[in-house]
């Protein structure tokens, strides 16, 4: 009697063993840009030509339309988050500075 009230309990648990092989979904969000189309920024570049090589900005600051922040989250569903953002300053609706975890291409200064 002992042995069927210790296997039962075994057997019925071994289905929920198999849980941990569940597939996750990798989640993105936000704009995935990358170094190629930040290469290509150029200080003077208008807004409407930004805009046309990287898309439309996650994220407008309300109180200053001259400072557009793209964002990106990936989150896979197995392994680390990878979370990226670049950030653009406009001075006289011309690209003046940017910023953020893409490096400066090396031809920004040189103008359109």
């Amino acid at each position: 009697m002992q042995l069927k009230t210790l296997i039962l309990p075994v057997l019925l648990s071994l289905p929920l063993a198999g849980c941990g092989l569940v597939y996750k979904v990798d989640i993105p969000q936000g704009n995935y840009i990358e170094e190629k189309q930040v290469a290509q920024l150029r200080q003077g570049m208008t807004k409407e030509q930004v805009q046309f090589l990287l898309g439309n900005p996650m994220s407008l600051d309300g109180f200053n339309n001259d400072r557009w922040v793209y964002m990106y989250y990936f989150q896979p569903g197995r392994g680390d988050k990878e979370q990226k953002q670049l950030i653009l300053e406009f001075v006289n609706d011309g690209l003046g500075t940017v910023s953020g975890d893409f490096p400066l291409p090396e031809a920004f200064y040189q103008g359109i």
